[in-house]
């Protein structure tokens, strides 16, 4: 019997480490949903990782430029998608002040810009440099903007690097915000359809940019320099007069998810996605018309080698 009861102590023991690891387990982890498909793909991925080593998961619908504060006061714990290229300035305030941590870099090998369809460049001589957008803006003006051209930028949600670029490079362009991603693509489809003119700001990894041959303008080359001296580049009275820089995806959350759910918290930490996996399962939820959950769990039961063995280190 006391050999029994000693055996008794240890499994309690050993039981009582690991639910310390996970933490609250009764508790829901919420994550941060925002606009774009890309970011769904990479937030359910993480959300189901952490439903493989215990944990209740919560989607969050939030707005990817105002959620910071939410995140800081714990009732969203984590985001996954996160362009430091177009980011508020509320977030490095709060990182600053240590109620946002910064958990790591996603994986993507990701560029933002200002682009076209393919097609375009009959219409725009001169392109992909940005100079020719100068000679040709009529070529893209619509009643709402004539005499200007027009731009169609991210939705306000997501600020106005469209806009910010070209107004620097002072080129004669309205911008006029998308409703969402969707109306994005919309745009897309519609010009590639009609070989109509489009300037739109987007995106890489992105499925739209091999479906409908997207290329971006040649603008001058996005350094730190430019963004904090005006007499950087073409513009001497204006910083942004370049480029996006090169575009850096990370994750953050909740600084007290690692105290609250430790295990979750490496996971996170740890959650690699890359950009050859994202883009496929980006695309066939918006061109194939899959569900998201469905299209993610497949991905999963064919990937464990990608994902798993983050789950088993810290949850054994």
């Amino acid at each position: 019997m006391k050999f029994l009861a000693t055996g008794v102590s240890v499994l309690a023991l050993a039981s009582a480490v690991q639910a310390a690891d996970l933490g609250a387990v009764d508790e829901p982890i919420k994550l941060a949903v925002n606009e774009w498909t890309g970011q769904h793909v990479a937030t359910q991925i993480a959300g189901e990782m952490l439903v493989a080593a215990g944990y209740k998961v919560e989607y969050v619908t939030a707005g990817y430029m105002n959620m910071w504060q939410a995140i800081a006061d714990g009732e969203i714990h984590g985001a996954m998608e996160i362009w430091e290229s177009n980011v508020s300035d509320q977030y490095h305030q709060l990182k600053d002040a240590g109620q946002v941590e910064e958990l790591s870099d996603l994986g993507l090998d990701a560029k933002e810009g200002i682009a076209y369809p393919a097609h375009v460049a009959e219409l725009c001589p001169g392109l992909p440099a940005w100079e020719a957008l100068r000679d040709c803006a009529m070529n893209f003006a619509t009643a709402e903007t004539i005499p200007q051209g027009r731009l169609v930028d991210y939705p306000a949600d997501w600020g106005t690097p469209g806009a910010d670029r070209l107004g620097a490079l002072e080129l004669p362009y309205k911008a006029v915000p998308a409703g969402s991603e969707g109306a994005l693509i919309t745009e897309i489809r519609a010009s590639t359809e009609k070989k109509s003119p489009l300037l739109i700001t987007f995106w890489q990894p992105h499925w739209a940019m091999s479906a409908y041959d997207m290329k971006f303008v040649e603008l001058p080359a996005g350094e730190a320099a430019c963004y904090e001296d005006a007499s950087w580049g073409p513009n001497p009275n204006a910083t942004s007069d370049c480029d996006f820089l090169p575009a850096r995806i990370f994750k953050a959350g909740w600084p007290g998810i690692k105290d609250k759910w430790p295990a979750a918290h490496e996971i996170l930490v740890n959650y690699q996605l890359s950009t050859d996996a994202q883009q496929p399962m980006m695309g066939a939820i918006d061109v194939d018309g899959k569900a998201i959950e469905d299209v993610v769990s497949e991905w999963m039961a064919a990937n464990e080698g990608a994902w798993k063995p983050v789950v088993d280190a810290a949850v054994n």
